[in-house]
């Protein structure tokens, strides 16, 4: 029998989509891609193919499963399998300068951003741009190493501070540093508009008053002094229900052409209503309390509608070859 096939390198963020596929029944397996041995001169098993893999697997010791990932999708878009998210999606996870290019390809407005190499450049890039501005990594997942600065002092403070830090995180993966103008919203909160099988879902009102790390999984909350506050008092995130967007079919448009079946936009509007997106999220979570308040449940919830939408692909490649 043929199965799904899920591609993570993170357990706690898969367990929704094992709940989801028990309730359908459905046959899957998990590819929990850290290290191992791919055999090249071997054909993947049939089935249907989900990437989940994130951008962010660095920071839980998992530093080359995104290499790894590419190197699976690689064998499988040579075989022809049913790929969810493959190549391009990986790639867009992995770099905001290639989801600006892209969502501006299609219409999206992006913040104005620089993208610099070398530590040393970073103040050279912040007095072409101007203040305030967002200093951020081109690789990073979480909202990690996002820093607002709204003065030259206050850059050289954080560039001090990054230069003492022993901690590999403070840098980006990739060696890229994002200068990036920074767009006040009228309220401090973002919209994440999250899409599966391409298609809009819901969106999400994210408060952001107690900073940028904005993961909504269930998962980011456990633990003393977690870094992702999921679940924190006063309903950090909120399903905004019959939302609407001009950009939302534009979104959608991005979604088809980069091949990204299951995804979340971010995006912040400003007082006088001009929105931007500022990160494309391929490995997109969600959170099982803001889901329940707004009275969803099975395939109106985020892991519900994917697994019923991987379910429904794995229903017609069954039927196809017994055709």
């Amino acid at each position: 029998m043929t199965k799904v096939h899920v591609i993570h390198e993170n357990d706690a963020w898969v367990e929704p989509l094992r709940q989801a596929f028990a309730t359908l029944g459905t046959p899957y397996e998990e590819w929990f891609l850290d290290r191992g041995v791919l055999d090249l001169t071997q054909a993947p098993p049939a089935g249907i193919f989900y990437n989940r893999m994130s951008a962010s697997s660095h920071t839980r010791g998992h530093v080359y499963a995104p290499e790894y990932a590419g190197a699976v999708i690689e064998v499988l878009e040579r075989h022809k399998r049913s790929l969810v998210n493959g190549r391009r999606a990986l790639q867009l996870e992995l770099s905001k300068v290639a989801q600006y290019q892209a969502l501006a390809i299609h219409g999206i407005p992006v913040p104005a951003t620089l993208a610099v190499v070398g530590r040393e450049n970073i103040p050279e890039a912040a007095a072409k741009l101007g203040y305030p501005l967002i200093l951020k990594h081109n690789r990073a997942g979480k909202g990690l190493g996002v820093r607002l600065l709204r003065s030259e002092p206050a850059l050289r403070e954080a560039l001090a501070l990054l230069d003492v830090t022993e901690d590999q995180e403070a840098h980006p993966r990739d060696g890229i540093w994002l200068v990036q103008r920074y767009i006040e919203a009228a309220e401090p909160c973002i919209t994440r508009a999250e899409f599966v099988g391409g298609r809009f879902l819901y969106a999400v009102r994210v408060d952001t008053s107690e900073g940028f790390e904005l993961c909504p999984a269930d998962a980011c909350a456990i633990g003393d002094g977690a870094a992702c506050p999921a679940v924190a008092p006063g309903q950090k995130f909120i399903i905004q229900e019959g939302f609407q967007h001009p950009l939302i079919h534009r979104m959608e448009a991005f979604l088809l052409a980069n091949g990204i079946g299951v995804g979340a936009i971010e995006f912040i509007t400003d007082a006088a209503g001009n929105s931007f997106a500022y990160d494309v999220n391929t490995n997109t979570n969600y959170n099982a309390e803001a889901e329940a308040r707004a009275g969803r449940s099975g395939a109106q919830t985020g892991m519900g509608a994917i697994a019923a939408h991987l379910t429904a692909l794995l229903r017609r490649e069954s039927l196809a070859a017994a055709a």
